[in-house]
């Protein structure tokens, strides 16, 4: 916690209802950067840092008053207003429920999904390039490796905040040029998955592949720029690219057609859809929020996982 003498500033973050902040929470949980955020006692907590400013963001929710309150200490307190922006797509809380279950209620095999989580959201990113960084340390791999991997990562190129009272987020997320030269050997990743994740942190630092430009939302036209920028990287897919497109970029209509759990969820519910193609045209029907398609059916196999676990 912040000592009396650490600037503070709140942020209140409205949204329109319902919101589901446990899922939320539970997504980013999960996936947690390890010393870079965590999740504790109803809150999101990371390091951020903003125009060369450090400090510790924490986002909790204000229900009563529909909105996500954000706690900023230490001297990135300064950029409060300028935050609030990134913050609330962050937490996608420009959503539209109303439209959302427009659009996927009428199809009859999102209604129940909709039933049991009416204010589902899509988790977004502090940055696209965090993002893809996650996504190929994650290829081929479990989420709990993943997690594990990157913490490591943070570990080898990130840099440790002085004096930070809270050990989960003492670390700021390796910038670009630092994890392009940082040496990641014996790091718990193949070589060329190394040289992927390098050769991208290098293509970002050098201004090759901008992917975090400013000016969101993003067009159309700028959304499919920024495609092609990153699949033409080595080391990145399709689905890699649709899932920053989902999370970082705010595509409401990003569909990872490839998603082993996406493709099983659509042939679960009919048999005859088996290929890829046949998929991405079902897919269709849920236009312009496949996005959200997408967030329930991988919410379905989490909620699952949790009820058989007795959480």
């Amino acid at each position: 916690m912040p000592n009396a003498a650490t600037p503070i500033a709140i942020v209140h973050l409205p949204y329109q209802p319902p919101f589901d902040w446990p899922r939320m929470l539970r997504f980013f949980s999960g996936r947690a950067t390890l010393g870079v955020e965590a999740v504790e006692h109803g809150a999101y907590l990371r390091a951020i840092e903003w125009e060369g400013d450090a400090g510790t963001l924490a986002v909790t929710q204000d229900a009563a008053r529909h909105s996500l309150v954000a706690t900023l200490s230490g001297a990135v307190s300064r950029h409060a207003d300028a935050l609030a922006a990134p913050l609330s797509r962050m937490f996608d809380l420009h959503a539209d429920p109303a439209a959302i279950k427009k659009v996927l209620g009428a199809d009859p095999w999102f209604k129940p999904l909709l039933k049991a989580a009416p204010g589902l959201r899509v988790p977004g990113a502090w940055s696209a390039f965090e993002l893809v960084v996650r996504t190929i340390v994650g290829q081929q791999v479990s989420v709990k490796a993943a997690t594990t991997i990157v913490g490591r990562v943070v570990q080898r190129a990130g840099r440790r905040i002085p004096g930070h009272p809270h050990e989960h987020t003492a670390w700021r997320f390796p910038t670009p040029a630092a994890l392009a030269d940082a040496d990641l050997s014996a790091i718990g990743m193949p070589g060329k998955r190394v040289q992927a994740l390098q050769g991208f942190a290098r293509a970002v630092a050098d201004g090759v592949a901008v992917i975090d430009p400013p000016g969101q939302p993003y067009t159309s036209g700028q959304l499919a720029e920024l495609r092609t920028t990153l699949l033409a990287l080595p080391g990145i897919g399709p689905w890699t690219v649709e899932y920053v497109a989902m999370r970082a970029w705010r595509d409401t209509d990003g569909w990872p057609a490839t998603d082993l759990v996406l493709m099983q969820a659509i042939t679960a519910r009919d048999p005859m859809l088996l290929k890829p193609a046949q998929q991405k045209q079902r897919s269709q029907a849920w236009s312009p929020c496949r996005a959200y398609a997408a967030q329930h059916l991988w919410n379905e196999i989490a909620d699952r996982a949790q009820g058989e676990r007795g959480g």
